[in-house]
């Protein structure tokens, strides 16, 4: 029963992670986190640090990974929201500034 346990741990843990992965994909290629907010980004990375206290005490295993796997994609959300949280210029906007 422990190794179905780990088997059905280990691929939701992969399922999750690839449904990030698009997240990740947009959020990089289009530098557009408009539709996140400060406050979410920090409650994650809080949330997590704190979960880690819990993580911490189970045994080696799939949760580590997938936890890890989050702490790091939100840390990364975060880092990016901070970097790109000017608005995206369009080439509409582009093309209006050098018309000025």
């Amino acid at each position: 029963m422990d190794q179905l346990q780990t088997i059905a741990g280990s691929v939701a843990g992969f399922i999750f992670a690839a449904g990030s992965l698009d997240m990740l994909i947009k959020a990089w290629r289009t530098k557009d986190l408009r539709s996140y907010s400060l406050g979410q980004m920090v409650m994650n990375n809080v949330g997590n640090l704190f979960y880690w206290l819990y993580v911490s005490s189970l045994p080696f295993g799939p949760i580590w990974f997938m936890h890890t796997f989050f702490t790091l994609v939100s840390l990364l959300m975060l880092i990016w929201y901070v970097l790109y949280q000017k608005e995206p210029k369009t080439s509409l906007q582009h093309s209006a500034e050098f018309q000025m």
